[in-house]
């Protein structure tokens, strides 16, 4: 079984909460409570345990942020593809990743909403930024369940356990080299 950490980056009301909702309970509420600091939730799927940190998207938690990315294995930057300022908000959030996050996180572009009509992000842009970034992309809606487990697979397809090792300041007694003492 792998154990793959996963956080939600992205502006507040973007649908971080709605989609992490979706994917482990099948549910999604019209109304959520904005996230303080960051709520966890965990699913099993194909032999993978996703540990899943959802972080708070005002200005005021953004201090937290590296606390949960940190040793991830994947992120997902979610955006609201109604609201162009998240899109662009996003891009701060890729260029942090790829700078202070884990080196092989898998990184994912989710533009989120996208049953509403009111785009003002075009998908053609958003996956040609995505390529020119090395990271993947792909629209999602949480309110009606639209590629929303087709994300976590990307994770699964795209997760290389070989080099996923605990972060350097994390305590990990399976990597503790046994001191053998001598008697008095």
């Amino acid at each position: 079984m792998n154990n793959i950490k996963v956080v939600l980056i992205g502006d507040t009301a973007v649908g971080k909460t709605s989609i992490a909702d979706r994917f482990v309970n099948n549910n999604f509420s019209e109304f959520n409570e904005p996230t303080i600091g960051a709520a966890f939730l965990s699913k099993t799927l194909e032999n993978v345990k996703f540990e899943i940190w959802d972080t708070a998207g005002q200005e005021r938690y953004r201090a937290l942020a590296p606390m949960y990315y940190r040793g991830a294995s994947a992120a997902l930057i979610v955006f609201d593809i109604t609201q162009s300022d998240s899109f662009n908000n996003a891009a701060g959030w890729i260029k942090e990743i790829k700078e202070r996050g884990k080196e092989n996180c898998i990184i994912i572009l989710v533009g989120n909403k996208c049953d509403l009509s009111n785009h003002q992000i075009d998908y053609k842009y958003a996956k040609e930024y995505a390529d020119e970034n090395g990271i993947f992309f792909i629209k999602a809606s949480a309110k009606d369940n639209i590629n929303i487990d087709n994300i976590f697979q990307i994770i699964i397809n795209n997760y290389d356990s070989s080099t996923d090792f605990p972060p350097r300041n994390d305590v990990n007694l399976m990597y503790k080299k046994k001191v053998e003492r001598k008697c008095c």
